[in-house]
């Protein structure tokens, strides 16, 4: 199964060879400055697999969302097209890559979007984005990463995902 393509489709024109297009990781781990004006160009990559609202309750003392609810709500929309992908139960076995870019407010409307990267003989590699809207103004992509869901079956034994190669975005 290949790696997942973090940040693919996500890329910002402009920065050094401006006919070169660059992802959103590649900036992010060079060090390279992001302005609101870049991130806020960007679509989201995938089907819409959860909605949600962020309530006092699941912040720190600070006042921020966990970003282990975040996680958390990634994990649950990828595992959605994870088993609609398999036809069967699923399972998480690995979070390969994570981006934290954007802060997640109380009261923001979270958007989870996914897209399959690859499926090998049980497992699935899927793409998982966070998109945040505030009030009065655009979308914009919170957090990004990379998990893997292994198809299993009522044992929890993993069984050959149920699907056809050619379903993969």
């Amino acid at each position: 199964m290949r790696a997942c393509s973090f940040g693919s489709g996500s890329s910002f024109p402009g920065v050094g060879n401006p006919a070169q297009k660059v992802s959103l990781y590649q900036l992010i781990s060079s060090g390279i400055a992001i302005t609101m004006t870049d991130l806020k160009a960007r679509q989201p990559k995938g089907e819409l697999v959860m909605r949600t609202i962020p309530m006092p309750a699941d912040t720190n003392p600070n006042g921020d969302i966990f970003g282990g609810w975040v996680v958390s709500h990634m994990d649950l929309g990828g595992s959605a097209l994870a088993r609609r992908t398999a036809r069967c139960r699923v399972t998480t076995v690995a979070v390969d890559a994570m981006s934290f870019i954007y802060p997640v407010n109380i009261g923001d409307l979270v958007s989870c979007y996914a897209r399959l990267e690859s499926i090998g003989n049980t497992s699935m590699k899927i793409h998982i984005e966070v998109w945040v809207e505030r009030l009065g103004q655009d979308a914009i992509c919170a957090t990004e990463g990379c998990f893997t869901y292994v198809a299993i079956d009522e044992n929890g034994r993993p069984v050959p995902v149920r699907t056809e190669k050619s379903e993969i975005a």
